[in-house]
């Protein structure tokens, strides 16, 4: 190339001599141009050419000999797409899924909607006294804690009532009774991931043990939350000089029963640690904890008894409720199963009745996706979690939902971004992303299964062009950091434009 320019510059000195050529001199400016043309500044569309290549030679990696990964990032600023690969190819969600369940109660419910737990009585009042039953009914809120529930026995004690002649009762007939999702793994159980679903459910329907070493030949220090009479505990642990533990607390799932045990030796070198597991009828347990939340307040109350459906003429006594915003927030930076199956079968009881359902939600999934473009038939969803591997759906749908809400449902599209991990910052991206061009730049959903990592969601480039994208990565063995690794540097790459 330096030798061509040398000579053009020589030609062009004996410039005069071709006066009587014009075509041929014009023709070779031309080709003296293309000498030249390195030094013209990088465009867009340069920098679109290089992160191309670099994200292929990303997926050169000895990892995709086995593994799968589809791709679709589309830039929303100058809309066009930017990379795609195998992005019609049908893969497990995982908690992706999430974007779905919340993008289809953001399309379908109203923007000030809310997950109401009340308490109602079936009697009458005499001054502090209420002669007759307290029945609660289900609100599907998955947030709900024990201390939302000491806030309905205070409110209850404000109002004056310090007796309650009568049984405490759980209302769960607004959901059908199937309490596990369709294609959820028996051997989950009892994880607190794998939750029973109650429209009624508090404390995520599981309980939490604490615990840390205590001295060598003690039992293991276990704090456990919340107490409760609903189920039993043993500790039949040890604190161990040794350095390996085989420490365990478990829950008599086979049996279907409440009983957690603490068995096995914990190292006196362990750090504190805790650990969550399900339980079995969460609206029983729901309505232990109230009865026990009521007489912390001082209210008298009957005995738990089971489930009734609420008796037409009841009175309201208390509710509670919950934006849906605040529903979304949790489910999708904590990446709640439990938030999420609930919410899918609320959005389908409130706009086809009367019992909740997955299918009834499903519907509306289905319904979403087809106002996006898409046919819901290429794709399998059975619950609105993820936790199913029956689920199968690609890169292109997710990114294309995204797009779908940016550009048509802007409203929905902010509040669907403020519910979502920030890189760098809180959920479940709170520890990756964290370098400078990447922080707080990308709100994205996660979602990890065994052999499955995906991330899917927005990101905004240096140069302030928004991008969505979905990174689909599935069959690979043992841990998923190779895959996270490989979506985080996609992720660096596009930061670059």
């Amino acid at each position: 190339m330096e030798t061509k320019n040398l000579f053009c510059k020589t030609f062009l000195l004996k410039m005069p001599a071709l006066a009587a050529l014009p075509f041929l001199f014009i023709s070779f400016l031309t080709s003296c141009s293309v000498g030249v043309s390195t030094l013209r500044p990088i465009t867009e569309l340069n920098k679109e050419e290089k992160i191309k290549e670099e994200i292929a030679t990303l997926l050169q990696d000895e990892f995709f000999k086995s593994s799968q990964i589809g791709i679709d990032i589309y830039d929303l600023t100058n809309e066009k797409y930017l990379y795609r690969k195998n992005e019609k190819q049908l893969f497990h969600p995982a908690s992706n899924l999430k974007l779905l369940t919340s993008l289809s109660a953001l399309k379908f419910l109203p923007e000030d909607y809310k997950l109401r737990t009340s308490a109602y009585y079936n009697g009458t009042r005499e001054d502090s006294v209420i002669n007759g039953d307290l029945i609660f009914t289900g609100g599907f809120d998955a947030e709900f804690s024990t201390r939302d529930l000491d806030s309905i026995a205070y409110a209850t004690k404000e109002l004056g009532i310090r007796k309650i002649n009568g049984n405490i009762y759980a209302d769960v007939s607004m959901m059908d009774s199937l309490y596990f999702g369709s294609g959820w793994m028996w051997d989950d159980n009892p994880e607190i991931y794998n939750p029973y679903l109650s429209p009624l459910s508090i404390n995520r329907n599981g309980v939490k043990f604490i615990y840390q070493p205590d001295t060598a030949g003690s039992t293991v220090s276990i704090e456990v939350k919340p107490e409760s009479k609903f189920y039993n505990f043993k500790n039949l642990s040890e604190t161990t000089n040794s350095d390996t533990s085989d420490f365990e607390i478990t829950r008599d799932w086979l049996n279907n029963k409440n009983d957690f045990t603490a068995s096995g030796y914990l190292s006196v070198h362990s750090k504190k640690d805790s650990i969550e597991l399900n339980v079995v009828h969460p609206e029983k347990y729901f309505i232990s904890l109230a009865k026990e939340q009521f007489e912390k307040n001082g209210i008298e109350i009957g005995d738990v008894r089971d489930t009734l459906t609420l008796p037409s003429g009841a009175t309201k006594l208390i509710e509670f409720s919950r934006p849906l915003d605040s529903l979304l927030v949790y489910m999708d930076k904590q990446s709640d199963n439990l938030s999420a199956e609930l919410l899918l079968r609320t959005t389908g009881m409130e706009l086809y009745g009367k019992p909740a359902t997955a299918k009834k939600g499903i519907k509306l999934i289905d319904s979403l996706i087809t106002l996006a473009g898409y046919n819901p038939k290429n794709y399998r969803i059975v619950d609105g979690s993820g936790l199913s591997e029956y689920n199968l759906i690609s890169a292109e749908l997710l990114a294309g939902l995204l797009k779908y809400t940016y550009k048509n449902d802007y409203n929905n599209y902010k509040r669907l971004i403020n519910a979502l991990p920030v890189s760098g910052k809180d959920g479940t991206l709170k520890n990756r992303l964290k370098d400078s061009t990447t922080y707080q730049k990308i709100t994205a959903k996660t979602g990890t299964l065994s052999g499955v990592s995906n991330l899917s969601g927005y990101l905004e480039a240096q140069s302030g062009r928004l991008i969505c994208f979905s990174i689909l990565v599935q069959h690979f063995a043992g841990s998923s950091a190779k895959a996270r690794k490989i979506q985080d540097e996609i992720c660096r790459i596009l930061s670059g434009l």
